[in-house]
């Protein structure tokens, strides 16, 4: 299993101060930064574009950004993106579009790619494109909005996906977002995670410090 990786929601920052928000990660001695990029159709909210990213990489962050595509048409907006800053793409498998074409533009343009799953989606249904993908990110939340509760009964589809990493020899990372805490982050990694998406109980929380050191210590 890949080291642990703790990457904030910038989702949950100071959107009056975003610069500031992830700052604030790389203050921690944290590496990566997520981004939950949302078009009002795939889900039902708006956040950022492509220009947030390039703003951010003005201001000065070095921070790996995990731009996590929440888009019913993704395969759109892989190049702005790509320019941007981003240096790992995910999308999602269930919108209709190609998704082997897509992740390898996504590899084409320099980053890394992933490929991401809801939480009634299977984990049969992104079978074939294992050995395409950089991660594979499991939402353990309906995608849309920040602060829903965790779904326990997630936990077996990470188990697979483990399973099949073990098995095939795979090297992608799991990633979780959806309600993670320091609570049931642990149960997250027993099941075979270890990238931990953290956005509301992150920011929010009075001890941002004991989730960089509680990650840490997993590994």
């Amino acid at each position: 299993m890949p080291a642990p990786i703790l990457a904030p929601s910038l989702l949950a920052g100071d959107h009056a101060n975003l610069a500031a928000s992830a700052a604030q990660v790389a203050r921690l001695g944290l590496s990566w930064l997520h981004l939950d990029i949302m078009d009002g159709h795939f889900v039902p909210n708006l956040t950022f574009g492509p220009e947030t990213l390039a703003a951010l990489r003005r201001a000065g962050s070095t921070l790996f950004f995990d731009t996590h595509l929440m888009l019913a048409e993704p395969q759109r907006y892989i190049e702005p993106f790509a320019k941007a800053g981003a240096n790992l793409i995910s999308i999602h498998i269930e919108p209709d579009y190609d998704h082997a074409d897509t992740l390898a533009r996504i590899r084409q343009l320099g980053c890394q790619a992933g490929i991401v799953l809801n939480p009634d989606t299977p984990a049969d249904a992104v079978a074939q494109l294992l050995d395409r993908v950089d991660l594979v990110l499991v939402m353990t939340v309906q995608p849309g909005f920040g602060g829903q509760a965790f779904r326990p009964a997630m936990l077996p589809k990470l188990r697979q996906l483990a399973a099949w990493r073990r098995e095939h020899g795979y090297a992608w990372r799991l990633e979780v977002d959806g309600g993670i805490d320091l609570h049931n982050l642990p149960d997250c990694h027993q099941a075979g995670a270890d990238t931990f998406v953290a956005g509301t109980s992150f920011f929010r929380a009075p001890d941002q410090a004991a989730y960089a050191a509680t990650v840490k210590a997993l590994g």
